[in-house]
């Protein structure tokens, strides 16, 4: 599925063909989207995401809106609101050279870590439904943690360039980036957002896998951690509940079982090609969450196999792209950057659908780009608009 160019004058580079991505380049590369002087396809599949996102968030979510607020186009605008303060952000990003972040890593950091302390207190943090992950800005909500995992991901970025030599070493190549895990797992983990907090967790191991850590300081990490993970989820009732009902949905349809019951419901009824746009039965008051934690099931409904194909593909080529940036980077901080962001948009929708089509308990996760969510969104535009600059580096390795 790659088309690596070779780099330093390099003989021959290994090259991995496939018709469909290299003429899919070929053809971008030609159009306006070159004036960007970046990655044509990552920014091309970005803004479909960001366009199919804004469609469907209308089409889920217009009549539950027009019953709470009357005004159908109420999480349309507050959508496109967002949409307007990703873009600015992405380009921002695209134009600032990202070894920028490498120096205020540390301060970006500081900055997650109080605002996630500062989602505790009752004065500034925001409850909803239980959970207290959202911070409060005049009409607006800010959920620190979709940053945390921007800035992990700078952290580790930036520690595995520091330790490269030392990798091998647990004291100092592989305890720091521990630790410093723990101390933005702990405040995502008591929100209570559990999904966040696995997100990150998957995505630093990844990271420090790939670069090349021993592989047991990650299998002793693992076995460390699941007595504690056993208690957190046996430890919640609504958390064993979600087990439960992952397991058997159809033991209580009418309680824990009923969001994924709802959501089958809407994939049977799409079929391959769909009901049509709009034409959606379950985000009539069925589907609970139906413009954010499962949209992907009114896109199967509504858009059928097909449209759910099409969403699929736009993540592939998005985590092809990613991992294409992280291998001609720049620099070494540019590629576990690219990776990292690549890791959480990847990982991050493969947990939201599947959770829609059953392969998965249910979690509060939204799809990426897609869902309703201006914390979300924003965070990963501008994620995007970093690996854009990734992207037009000259290579120099």
């Amino acid at each position: 599925m790659f088309c690596l160019e070779p780099v330093d004058g390099a003989s021959y580079a290994v090259t991995f063909w496939s018709v469909g991505p290299c003429f899919l380049e070929k053809t971008l590369s030609n159009t306006k989207l070159k004036i960007l002087h970046c990655d044509s396809i990552l920014c091309f599949t970005v803004m479909m995401l960001v366009l199919i996102g804004l469609v469907m968030v209308f089409s889920s979510s217009g009549v539950y809106a027009m019953e709470k607020y009357s005004d159908p186009y109420y999480f349309l605008k507050r959508q496109a609101l967002w949409v307007a303060l990703g873009s600015v952000a992405m380009f921002a990003a695209h134009k600032m050279d990202y070894r920028f972040l490498e120096k205020y890593t540390y301060h970006i950091m500081a900055a997650t870590f109080l605002m996630l302390i500062a989602v505790m207190m009752p004065e500034l943090g925001k409850e909803v439904s239980g959970a207290r992950r959202w911070l409060t800005f005049g009409g607006l909500t800010f959920q620190p943690s979709e940053l945390a995992k921007f800035a992990l991901v700078l952290f580790v970025a930036k520690s595995l360039v520091k330790r490269t030599d030392q990798l091998k070493n647990f004291t100092y190549g592989y305890l720091p980036n521990l630790i410093v895990l723990g101390f933005f797992f702990v405040p995502i983990l008591f929100q209570p957002d559990f999904g966040t907090a696995m997100i990150i967790c998957a995505v630093t191991f990844t990271m420090l896998m790939i670069a090349g850590l021993r592989t047991k300081f990650l299998v002793y990490s693992i076995l460390a951690v699941i007595p504690f993970m056993v208690s957190a989820v046996w430890g919640a009732e609504y958390r064993t509940r979600r087990i439960i009902a992952f397991l058997d949905p159809w033991q209580d349809p009418s309680n824990t079982g009923f969001q994924a019951i709802q959501s089958f419901y809407a994939f049977g009824r799409g079929g391959i090609f769909g009901s049509g746009l709009g034409d959606s039965n379950q985000k009539l008051f069925y589907l609970p969450e139906a413009h954010t934690d499962f949209i992907f099931s009114v896109i199967g409904e509504e858009l059928g196999l097909v449209g759910t194909l099409i969403i699929v593909l736009l993540f592939s080529i998005l985590i092809w792209r990613g991992f294409v940036i992280a291998y001609r980077a720049k620099d070494l901080f540019g590629a576990h950057v690219a990776i990292g962001i690549t890791l959480i948009v990847g990982v991050q929708a493969f947990i939201n659908m599947g959770v829609a089509v059953g392969l998965l308990p249910t979690k509060g996760l939204t799809l990426p780009f897609i869902s309703m969510g201006g914390s979300s969104l924003v965070v990963l535009m501008l994620s995007a608009g970093v690996l854009l600059n990734i992207s037009k580096q000259p290579v120099q390795r």
